[in-house]
């Protein structure tokens, strides 16, 4: 059974969980886009990523934003999680919990763990990749479609060890209202992980392939 909120729960969670109990959809949406943009700022600067410098007569602060990597696609990232990733697990999510509301038993809890894997995660997976795909540039449905298809037993079978995990600590140790922040932390922990591996495998790839370049170019 999670346990009760504290008393001595800081101020600020206190006022940010008045305003998920107020404005669910909203106070999920924008924090998800804020992470979201953090996580590809992060991974960019983290991974070490080439900054595509701000025009030569830009201003100071464009030329700031670039070396901070604050770009289009953190932007994008920012859209992709207030209007794509948030109303999607704010539903599923809120579904999955009213359907087990005040259910503590093992096999309630082995039951809920279960949906969430086999209705929850793949939904999301399927919508992470197709945003993914449009976000870095796919032009039709088609390409949509393939790289939705690439990459999601990968993605699914990480949130198939992730997502039991944290919602056993969730069910056992976390009161019911703290459970969206707390996702939202894991969340944001595996997704800045994810975001700096991804960069720094397609930079060696990169290394790579202009190595053999000169390689085939060298006398």
């Amino acid at each position: 059974m999670s346990a009760p909120v504290s008393t001595t729960t800081h101020p600020l969670l206190l006022r940010y969980l008045a305003q998920l109990n107020k404005n669910p959809l909203r106070t999920k949406a924008t924090t998800t886009a804020v992470l979201c943009f953090l996580q590809e700022v992060l991974g960019s600067n983290f991974s070490r990523m080439p900054v595509t410098p701000a025009s030569k007569d830009a201003p100071f602060m464009a030329h700031a934003l670039a070396r901070a990597h604050i770009n289009a696609k953190a932007l994008k990232m920012a859209f992709y999680g207030f209007l794509v990733s948030a109303p999607i697990s704010h539903f599923l999510i809120g579904a999955l919990q009213r359907a087990f509301a005040g259910k503590t038993s093992t096999k309630a809890k082995i039951a809920q763990i279960l949906a969430s894997n086999l209705l929850v995660s793949p939904i999301q997976a399927s919508a992470y990749l197709a945003s993914m795909a449009i976000i870095n540039g796919a032009k039709s449905m088609d390409e949509v479609i393939k790289t939705v298809k690439a990459g999601f037993f990968q993605v699914i079978r990480i949130s198939w060890v992730v997502s039991p995990l944290t919602m056993t600590i969730a069910q056992k140790f976390i009161p019911v209202d703290l459970w969206v922040p707390f996702f939202n932390a894991v969340q944001f922990v595996l997704g800045t992980y994810f975001n700096i591996r991804v960069k720094q495998m397609r930079l060696a790839a990169l290394k790579k392939e202009q190595n053999e370049r000169e390689r085939r170019g060298s006398p």
